[in-house]
Order: structure tokens, then C-alpha cells, then sequence
């Protein structure tokens, strides 16, 4: 597996670029916010949206200020759901280090979160990009529905498979879906690349989502967060849905129960993760993970061959083969 240094080559300079063009759109007279907005970028993450957006845009053309602009808007506005997603989760820690709402309180963590966001659509505005405004407000739709339907689905604890797949599509990757087709979009793309191009983000970001699913089965030692916190919150990810789909009438009920009503008692919780192992659910679910994977490859392999599209092509199997 390549590393993300290795995969960011063909557009390094750009990613170089795209730090200080990031901090400068969330700039603000405020000196409060600037100091929330320094603490945040200071603690980023490994920037894959941007990366997506960039060699996207390379994969289909040559990068301009445009797609500067499209991978901004986009990171911005995944910072201002993982700030709003800290407050609603009443998550104290991101990535290990304190969150914006422990820091500075729900209040302000909110206002944060609203700020980026309307930072990301007057970049958009200001710059008549409104392909680029399209594009990403679709997402952020598909984002709150999917969102909604998965607390919906938690209290009852009824989801399908089918209902599942529904709920990663819109909540993950729909945003990498976006960052592609925005990359294309950029670069000058005709409507069947950008089409092809959102396929493929689309893909990849449902083989994404099952990757972390199966985070929640592994060593917390290895992959940097606690074991069974998808259980916790009732989250009802692939692994567990096989398990009960293939459980007999007694044990569906039993495991229900300990995740409805048990879910913060952690022998309880460690019940249902050996339930989940013994049932096939991760080698179910690491199969389904890797179909995906495949099928994003096929619909990549459309693409003129470049470095770009061979740095895609890593970038899809480090989504999948990441240990955190």
C-alpha cells in the first residue's frame, strides 16, 4: 500500500498551496474565531477531500483556481459537520485532541459550525461558481437525510441491508462523491465524466464507510479509538445487520435487547462484538468492502491512464487497506 505522501505526488504543489488558500478563506475580524479556525486547521487530518478533489481534477484535465475554490468549499464544509457532529455526539475528543465544543462550549462550537459553512457557500457566490455550489449543496442534503435516517432507524433497530447501504450512501459517500465530481468539474469535464467521475467517489466512499465500520471490531490499540462505539450509540453497521440477519429468532431478540437497553454496560457490549465474530459478519462485511472497492476501479479504469489516475487507484486501496 502506497503512503499518502506517494499518492499526493502528482499534485503535491497544490496541496502545498491549498493549506494557506484554506486558512485564508476562513479568516474573520472576530479574533475569537480566528483562534477556534487556527486551532482546528493546526489539528487537521490527512486532507482527503482536497486530495480527491485535486487529483480528480488532473484525472480529467489541468487544475486551475477553480478547483482551489472546490476543494476549499468542500473542506470547509466537512469541518463544519465534524464541529456540528462533535455537539451533537457530545464527543469531547477529534483525532485525539480536544474538540471545539469541549473547548469552547456547545454554543460557540454551533456558531463555529455555521460560520464554515457559510464561509464555503460565499466562496461559491463570490465567484459565481454555482456548478460548484450545486454540487456540494446536493451532498449536503443527502448528508442531513442520511443522517436522519439512520437516528430514525437506531430506535427501532429494524434496518435491512438495503436500508443500510441507503444511509452510508447519503451520510459518507455522497461528500467523496461531490469531491470528485467537483474535481471534474473544475477541470473542464463534460457532463458524462462528471457523471462517471461522481460514480466513482461514490463508490469508493461506500467501501470507505464499511472500512470504518470495521474499525469498530478491531484493537483499540491498533486503530486509535475504543472498540464497540458504533454499539454504544446504536449504530447499526453491516457486521451486526449479517449477524442478526442469520441469528435464530432467540438470539436477534437476546442481541437487540443488549443494544437497545445494554449498550453502555461494556461486558455487555463485548457480548455482542464476540456474537458479531462468531457469526461471519466481519468476513461478510470485508467481502462487501472489497466489491465495492472493485466496482470503483472498474468505472477509474475508464479514465485515460495518468499519474493521477494511478494516484486514485492507491488512494482507493489505502481508503480500504487504512488502519485508522
Amino acid at each position: 500500500m502506497h503512503s499518502i505522501d506517494k499518492i499526493k505526488a502528482p499534485v503535491l504543489q497544490e496541496m502545498e498551496e491549498f493549506e494557506e488558500k484554506f486558512l485564508a478563506s476562513m479568516k474573520s475580524s472576530v479574533p475569537l474565531l480566528d483562534k477556534i479556525t487556527h486551532y482546528i486547521v493546526r489539528r487537521k487530518g490527512k486532507q482527503l477531500r482536497p486530495l480527491f478533489v485535486f487529483l480528480s481534477a488532473k484525472a480529467c484535465g489541468k487544475i486551475s483556481e477553480s478547483t482551489h475554490r472546490a476543494a476549499a468549499l468542500i473542506e470547509l464544509l466537512h469541518t463544519a459537520t465534524l464541529v456540528h457532529d462533535d455537539v451533537v455526539d457530545d464527543s469531547n475528543l477529534r483525532r485525539g485532541f480536544f474538540s471545539v465544543n469541549a473547548l469552547w462550549k456547545n454554543k460557540i462550537a454551533v456558531l463555529v459550525g455555521d460560520y464554515l459553512l457559510s464561509r464555503g457557500l460565499l466562496l461559491s457566490v463570490d465567484h459565481s461558481e454555482y456548478r460548484l455550489l450545486g454540487i456540494v449543496s446536493n451532498a449536503v442534503r443527502e448528508m442531513s437525510e442520511g443522517e436522519l435516517l439512520q437516528i430514525e432507524k437506531a430506535r427501532r433497530l429494524d434496518i435491512a441491508e438495503p436500508v443500510y447501504f441507503e444511509i452510508i450512501r447519503s451520510k459518507t459517500a455522497s461528500l467523496i462523491a461531490s469531491c470528485c465530481a467537483s474535481g471534474a468539474a473544475t477541470a473542464g469535464a463534460d457532463d458524462e465524466t462528471i457523471a462517471r467521475m461522481r460514480t466513482f467517489g461514490e463508490l469508493t466512499g461506500i467501501a470507505f464507510q464499511i472500512k470504518d465500520d470495521l474499525f469498530d471490531f478491531g484493537s483499540a490499540s491498533e486503530i486509535g479509538k475504543p472498540t464497540g462505539i458504533d454499539i454504544k450509540e446504536k449504530k447499526m453497521t453491516l457486521p451486526l445487520i449479517f449477524a442478526l440477519n442469520n441469528a435464530t429468532s432467540a438470539d436477534k431478540r437476546r442481541i437487540i435487547n443488549l443494544v437497545k437497553n445494554k449498550n453502555e454496560d461494556p461486558e455487555k457490549v463485548a457480548e455482542v462484538i464476540r456474537f458479531v465474530m462468531a457469526s461471519g459478519g466481519i468476513e461478510y462485511t470485508r467481502k462487501k468492502m472489497i466489491e465495492y472497492r472493485d466496482k470503483a476501479m472498474e468505472v477509474l479504469k475508464t479514465f485515460p491512464e495518468s499519474d493521477a489516475r494511478n494516484s486514485l487507484e492507491h488512494l482507493v486501496i489505502y481508503t480500504t487497506e487504512r488502519t485508522k
